[in-house]
């Protein structure tokens, strides 16, 4: 089976500022997020990637495009690498959510948590799941593909497939323009990267 690359979408906005984009629209990288992208791409442009799957989100796009293009490939939007649906969450500030009662079921006990108007955890898990393992069916064992996806997502893909409860998915840090690995074998799945951070840096703990 596959090598299979779960990539965060870069900086925008919404990340600097603490807010919660979900599925809105127009959400496009800043500055430093484009920064971001072109520094990822030619981190990956050694990497023998056969193709570029993408969250149809303006975002993840963006992020892939370079990539894309150090490949001579083009971008595969996929709706189940979407973001998860936060329904009336989304645009809200995280100091803001923090303060609701719904708060503590997200971080302490989040398989039991729907969004107002949205998505549940276990839902997304299921959809972003799924979704890979179709990706992979479509792959020979020898393939290295990418998906851009967002963080939520992410973590919740990789305590999936590594048997972890879904609880345990917050425990992840899936950081803005990261790489994480997983190889598809099998009989199993095998972890070989988790929030490869080119940018990271102490200063941002």
């Amino acid at each position: 089976m596959p090598l299979v690359l779960l990539i965060r979408h870069a900086e925008n906005q919404f990340v600097k500022n603490g807010r919660l984009a979900g599925r809105l629209p127009g959400v496009l990288l800043n500055e430093n997020g484009l920064q971001q992208a072109q520094a990822l791409a030619e981190k990956l442009s050694q990497v023998p990637i056969k193709a570029i799957y993408s969250s149809p989100l303006e975002r993840t796009i963006q992020t892939a495009q370079p990539v894309a293009k150090a490949h001579q490939l083009v971008i595969i939007p996929r709706p189940g690498l979407l973001e998860i649906d936060y329904g009336e969450w989304e645009g809200k500030t995280l100091k803001a959510l923090r303060r609701r009662k719904l708060w503590r079921l997200v971080q302490q006990d989040p398989e039991w948590m729907r969004f107002p108007g949205g998505e549940s955890f276990a839902e997304a898990q299921l959809r972003i799941s799924q979704e890979i393992q179709d990706l992979c069916r479509r792959h020979t064992e020898r393939d290295i593909f990418a998906c851009v996806s967002h963080a939520d997502p992410i973590k919740l893909a990789i305590a999936f497939f590594l048997g972890l409860p879904l609880g345990r998915f917050q425990q992840f840090a899936i950081a803005p323009a990261s790489i994480s690995a997983l190889l598809f074998e099998a009989s199993n799945v095998r972890l070989l990267t988790l929030n490869y951070d080119p940018n990271f840096s102490f200063s941002k703990l």
